[in-house]
């Protein structure tokens, strides 16, 4: 019973021990989200885990922005407004308790084990941080305006973009 219930927790931490992927928030709340304001408005949201990079969120963003403008029959795309959130917290790690701490004397028991869940602290603390790219976008056709910073021709965007989102695993 020990050894299959240490092969599930096992099972369940390697799930989780990669980078979020390039995938819409469906069945986590990890990915891509949008949200259609307009026609040719959307704001678009990117959630990555704890070991998924900043800049990496930021890519992805960008990638789903131009990805939405060939979608809807655009050519290029304005960033309107784009932030990036940052959720950091400290988390405790705790040691495994494979043998009682402390142990009693009872005359009608002997010698046995005590547990004391309120002096059970953590072994040491780890900086856990989130981050979150949103952007809102208008998108158009015909060639980017040139005097624009915040205009992006979408087909270069994907295709520069391409070699650095990683899919999830086809299942």
């Amino acid at each position: 019973m020990r050894t299959l219930l240490l092969a599930v927790a096992v099972g369940l931490l390697s799930a989780c021990a990669t980078a979020t992927p390039y995938q819409p928030a469906v069945t986590d709340r990890y990915g891509f989200e949008e949200t259609r304001i307009e026609t040719n408005r959307v704001r678009i949201n990117f959630r990555g885990n704890t070991l998924t990079e900043r800049e990496t969120v930021e890519t992805y963003l960008l990638y789903r922005a131009a990805e939405l403008t060939l979608e809807n029959g655009f050519d290029y795309f304005i960033v309107a407004d784009r932030d990036t959130e940052r959720e950091s917290r400290l988390q405790g790690t705790y040691r495994p308790r494979f043998a009682y701490d402390y142990w009693y004397f009872s005359p009608r028991r002997g010698w046995s084990p005590f547990y004391d869940p309120f002096w059970d602290e953590p072994t040491s603390y780890r900086e856990v941080t989130r981050y979150e790219a949103v952007a809102e976008i208008a998108m158009f056709r015909g060639p980017k305006p040139a005097d624009n910073p915040d205009a992006f021709d979408a087909r270069e965007v994907q295709q520069n973009l391409q070699g650095r989102i990683v899919r999830p695993p086809a299942g």
